[in-house]
C-alpha cells in the first residue's frame, strides 16, 4: 500500500482537525497517509474531557486561544506555530487494539539519529531527559486508525503552563485534569541549528525512507468539504464545550497504564438511572454504548458484573480490567 504525503496549507487548529476527519473519511482507503500540520495558539482537548475543567479561561481570552476538541482520546495539548503535528492514516492491523508506541518511534529514531536521546515512555509520550515534548493519540473507525502527535520543537512553554492551568477558585469539579508532565522543546537538544521547517522536511524524508514521496494538494472540492465538516462540528461550541457534568454521584480513580477515568451518574432505588464517562483515557468503542448498558442495573457488584458478562471493557478504556472498572464504579 502506497504512502502519500499531505501538508496542511492553514493553521487554524478547526480547519486542521477538520482536513484530518476529511482525509481519513472521504479519501482513497486504498492509500496510508502521512501529514504535517501546524496550529497557532490552540489547545486541543481529547474527545473524552470536559472541556471547562481543562483550559483556564482568563489565558484564553488574553492570548486568543481557541479551543478545540478532537474526535481522539487522551487528554489536553497546547499547539502553537513552535509546534509540530504528524499524523498517520492507515489500515489498522487490529482494529481492537491501539498501538500508540508503533507512531511515535519514528519521531524518536530521527531525533536519535540527530543526537538527541529522545525516547518512547509511558501511554502516549514522546521524551528527552524525562521531559515531554511529545503527546499522542488515536482514533480507530472501521478499519482504519488516525494517530496524531505533538512535537514541540519551539512552543512557549509558559503559555504551555498557563492556559492548561486551571485557577481553583474558578472553577470547582471533579472533572478530569490532564496529566502536568514536565515538558520540553527539542530545539535546545539538537546539536544542529535546525529550523522547524528543516526538522519538518527532515522527518517527512525519514517517514518515508527509501519510498518515493507522493505528495497531495488539496483542490477546490476538498477545501469545500473540509470547511462543511469544520463548520459542522470543529467550530461549535456545543462540540468544543459542550454542557459540563451535574450528577448526583461522582467517582473517579487514576489508573496506570490507563488514565483517569471519572463516572457520573444519577441513581434512583439503588440502580443507575444515567450514568457518562469523562476522562484523559482511550479506547476504541463509544463509551455511550456503555453507559446503555449498565442504566437500570443495581450499583452492585453482582449486578454490575451481570450486566458486563459479555462486555469487553478494554474496547472502552484501554489498559483497564473488569474487576478495576466496578471497583471505580463502587
Amino acid at each position: 500500500m502506497s504512502m502519500v504525503y499531505l501538508k496542511s496549507p492553514n493553521t487554524d487548529p478547526a480547519f486542521n482537525l477538520a482536513l484530518e476527519q476529511y482525509v481519513f473519511d472521504k479519501m482513497d482507503r486504498s492509500k496510508e497517509y502521512f501529514m504535517l500540520w501546524q496550529n497557532n495558539n490552540a489547545v486541543i482537548v481529547g474527545k473524552n474531557q470536559n472541556t471547562f475543567g481543562e483550559v483556564n479561561p482568563k489565558v484564553v481570552e488574553e492570548k486568543g486561544v481557541k479551543v478545540i476538541r478532537r474526535l481522539s482520546g487522551g487528554g489536553a495539548v497546547y499547539h502553537d506555530l513552535g509546534n509540530l503535528n504528524f499524523t498517520f492514516i492507515m489500515d489498522a492491523k487490529d482494529a481492537s487494539d491501539l498501538d500508540i508506541k508503533l507512531f511515535c518511534q519514528p519521531v524518536a529514531s530521527l531525533l536519535q539519529n540527530l543526537g538527541v536521546d529522545a525516547q518512547v515512555n509511558g501511554r502516549n509520550d514522546i521524551t528527552i531527559d524525562g521531559k515531554k515534548f511529545s503527546g499522542n493519540s488515536q482514533y480507530l473507525k472501521e478499519g482504519r486508525i488516525m494517530h496524531h502527535g505533538t512535537i514541540m520543537f519551539n512552543s512557549d512553554l509558559d503559555v504551555v503552563a498557563a492556559v492548561l492551568n486551571v485557577a481553583g477558585d474558578k472553577f470547582q469539579s471533579k472533572a478530569a485534569k490532564s496529566v502536568k508532565s514536565r515538558v520540553t522543546n527539542v530545539k535546545p537538544y539538537l546539536k544542529e541549528n535546525l529550523t522547524l521547517e528543516e526538522f519538518e522536511k527532515q522527518l517527512a524524508a525519514y517517514v518515508f525512507g527509501k519510498m518515493p514521496i507522493e505528495t497531495y494538494e488539496l483542490t477546490e472540492n476538498d477545501m469545500n468539504e473540509i470547511k462543511k465538516i469544520k463548520d459542522e462540528r470543529y467550530a461549535r461550541w456545543d462540540w468544543n464545550y459542550g454542557k459540563s457534568p451535574e450528577y448526583t454521584v461522582q467517582k473517579e480513580r487514576r489508573i496506570d497504564g490507563c488514565g483517569k477515568i471519572e463516572a457520573y451518574m444519577n441513581t434512583k432505588d439503588g440502580k443507575i438511572a444515567e450514568i457518562k464517562f469523562y476522562g484523559d483515557f482511550f479506547g476504541v468503542c463509544d463509551h455511550g454504548e456503555l453507559s446503555r448498558i449498565l442504566e437500570g442495573y443495581e450499583l452492585k457488584k453482582e449486578a454490575l458484573k451481570y450486566a458486563l458478562e459479555n462486555t469487553d471493557i478494554e474496547k472502552y478504556f484501554h489498559g483497564l480490567s473488569m474487576e478495576q472498572f466496578i471497583d471505580i464504579l463502587l
